[in-house]
């Protein structure tokens, strides 16, 4: 049958260019909007599934996606665009959510434990034995369903031939939302306050039945923040080396195509994967943020649907498609673009590399000088002091960006003009990087516990500063993440501080900048005390991953338009809105940042199930004191069944403030049943400060 298609613009669109819609596939695809699969230990999970409607008779390979955050409405609108064009095209999608969430029996207790993993391979088994399936599986997800994707590939079941993982890491203390550098990232209470949130939501009536209550209050009674759990593990022990694959990359067998965004927080495994990893591997970074790359921001989206066919096709199916023929390593260099938190699209071009570490990369350093970066070395011994205020950092945008307007990092200027600067003169050849820049540094701080942060800007000909890539190192972490230690106040020490992996162009006439400083808030804790670092010139340089031009780009494969399955049907009841506003106390000196995202309230028509939510964060510093640090996190969720007289609404909150010596961690729960109070919780947790 051929394929049908129209255009629609549908809300998690956002303004870019329309994708294409398709209503008819090659196979009827048949729903099966739940089913529970049982596990050995007697819970049920519950499952969506969609399928060709002759696949008892025609049998196809299955492809999970195994997910925490409920597919009946947490997930359930990208669901709609995805899994039903892969079952057109002659797959199973099973999506299924995790013990302790949506419809699903049991209770969820943290990331990534040894018993989802174990969950995931019952229900691998479970579909090979399905009288649809042939036999042969694959995993597919972005964010936590990429990074589940990899633990479970490392498990080795049986019938995992491949897995596509989005958005993801392989390293799970040094790479994720906890940690960066060994610096503790605010993303870790906000997405612990994020789950906290999502834990407290009930089950849907119309699934589980008249024990939805009992059910619901169970997970509540089990709904502990997880945040005072990351909290007590502040360096890279045990608890971060589960679920990690990096501590064994020979553990994956199965084909891994790893993909990511340079918007996004994870695109640094991409590379590292395909370096590190001994199965058949590709990999694939474009200019998005956090989403799918057939409907994710900032544009080009691409034919992403298409592409994972062909490799879905190969692993498991047989069929030759060629994707195994081309380069292994392809990415979206970016032009040079003005400043801005929010793009539709990023203008630049796909290269590729046959394969990663490419011979195609020359390495080049510029030494810091006093008359900046330059090629040579300078001559005189410099050293220069680097003590930013402590609210620098608030035109940083999000650690890990969705595509929303404002939450891209906006003009460094302002917060140039707060660092110690080093720039090239004005370039006189176009500059095209791919990989990750890194810094050698000689410094000294007067306190035992320091951080350092670089951002290498693009210095356009007017002086607006474009953020290319950054980094940060916990000085105590210099040596090791598992053991940190004090540095010696006054004592010197050559650091290597590795940047975000990037690609980009710096174009006839720009600079490139380099800005230091040792505190960036709200995106990262501040160190417990106020600190001077002493930067030595002589013994510090950058170095940039140089990409020769070639003209095999230009024959490179198109990917094809953006296209889909039908949208959900849906009746958004309340709109949706997204504000982030910084605020300035010059009396008080302290800045303010609130950020509050309203998804409005939906109607799921085909179900009559209405959701929404809202998120409030709200951090304060003041410029000489990093105790003075705070952030306050709330959620409202509310659920409704009008059918059934259904109506449930959470509060909750998370709170941290610190000392040179603890973290002070705080939450609450309350939770309203047709607005009346029915249950309520506090938590108050105190934790040491390790270096941190």
């Amino acid at each position: 049958m051929a394929n049908v298609v129209y255009l629609i613009k549908h809300p998690i669109q956002m303004k870019e260019n329309d994708i294409k819609i398709i209503t008819a596939f090659p196979r009827t695809v048949r729903e099966i909007e739940n089913t529970f699969i049982p596990l050995a230990e007697g819970i049920n999970l519950a499952a969506r599934i969609w399928l060709p409607e002759d696949a008892d008779i025609d049998p196809v390979p299955a492809i999970l996606e195994f997910l925490p955050y409920r597919k009946r409405d947490g997930t359930s609108e990208r669901d709609a665009l995805t899994h039903p064009y892969y079952a057109g095209h002659g797959y199973a999608c099973v999506r299924v959510d995790m013990r302790g969430a949506g419809d699903s029996e049991g209770i969820l207790e943290d990331e990534y434990l040894k018993s989802e993993q174990d969950d995931a391979l019952e229900v691998l088994d479970w579909i090979t034995k399905q009288p649809w399936c042939t036999g042969a599986t694959g995993i597919i997800g972005i964010s936590w369903g990429g990074f589940n994707g990899l633990q479970i590939a490392a498990r080795r079941p049986p019938s995992l031939k491949a897995i596509v993982t989005i958005a993801s890491t392989d390293d799970r203390y040094a790479d994720d939302i906890h940690y960066m550098g060994g610096v503790m990232l605010n993303d870790a209470m906000s997405w612990g306050a994020t789950m906290f949130a999502f834990n407290s939501r009930p089950p849907d009536p119309a699934i589980v039945g008249d024990t939805w209550r009992d059910l619901w209050m169970t997970r509540l009674e089990a709904n502990d923040p997880w945040s005072m759990k990351w909290l007590s593990h502040q360096r890279r022990d045990a608890f971060w080396q589960h679920g990690s694959v990096c501590e064994n990359y020979a553990d994956i067998e199965c084909a891994v195509y790893a993909v990511g965004g340079w918007a996004d927080g994870y695109s640094n495994a991409v590379p590292r994967m395909l370096e590190r990893l001994s199965c058949p591997r590709k990999g694939l970074i474009g200019p998005w943020a956090h989403k799918y790359p057939h409907f994710g921001l900032p544009g080009p989206r691409i034919g992403f649907l298409q592409e994972t066919l062909r490799w879905w096709d190969h692993w498991l199916k047989d069929i030759d498609t060629g994707i195994m023929d081309e380069p292994q390593y392809r990415v979206w260099m970016q032009d040079s673009a003005a400043p801005a938190s929010y793009y539709e699209t990023r203008q630049g071009r796909w290269v590729a590399e046959p394969a990663w570490p490419s011979d195609h990369i020359n390495w080049q350093k510029l030494y810091f000088t006093e008359n900046g970066l330059r090629p040579e070395a300078g001559s005189e011994e410099i050293d220069v002091a680097i003590r930013t205020p402590q609210a620098m950092g608030t035109h940083q945008g999000e650690w890990c960006a969705f595509g929303l307007e404002s939450d891209l990092p906006g003009d460094q200027r302002e917060e140039d003009g707060c660092s110690v600067v080093f720039e090239t003169a004005p370039l006189t050849d176009a500059v095209e990087i791919l990989g990750a820049p890194v810094l050698r540094l000689r410094l000294s701080a007067d306190q035992p516990n320091a951080f350092i942060v670089a951002r290498l800007n693009d210095v356009a000909p007017d002086g607006a500063s474009t953020r290319v890539t950054y980094g940060v190192l916990n000085l105590t972490h210099r040596d090791s993440h598992e053991h940190p230690k004090p540095l010696v106040p006054g004592d010197t020490y050559d650091i290597r501080l590795q940047l975000n992996d990037v690609a980009q162009i710096f174009p006839v006439g720009h600079r490139i900048r380099i800005a230091l400083s040792n505190t960036m808030w709200p995106q990262f804790w501040p160190s417990p005390e106020p600190v001077t670092l002493t930067l030595s010139f002589l013994s510090s340089y950058l170095e940039l991953p140089f990409r020769t031009l070639r003209k095999t780009d230009e024959t490179l494969r198109h990917f094809g338009p953006a296209e889909s399955a039908r949208p959900q049907s849906a009746k958004v009841l309340e709109p949706s809105s997204y504000v982030r506003r910084v605020e300035r106390d010059d009396v008080l000196a302290e800045t303010r940042l609130t950020a509050i995202a309203d998804t409005g309230m939906l109607h799921l028509t085909d179900l009559g199930w209405e959701h929404g939510s809202v998120s409030r964060q709200y951090c304060s510093i003041r410029d000489d004191d990093p105790t003075s640090a705070r952030l306050d996190l709330y959620w409202t969720m509310r659920f409704r069944r009008p059918d059934a007289d259904f109506d449930v609404r959470t509060e909750t909150r998370s709170g941290l403030t610190s000392t040179p010596t603890q973290f002070h961690f705080t939450a609450e729960m309350e939770v309203f049943e047709h607005e009346e109070k029915t249950y309520s919780r506090t938590w108050t947790k105190t934790v040491d400060r390790e270096l941190n």
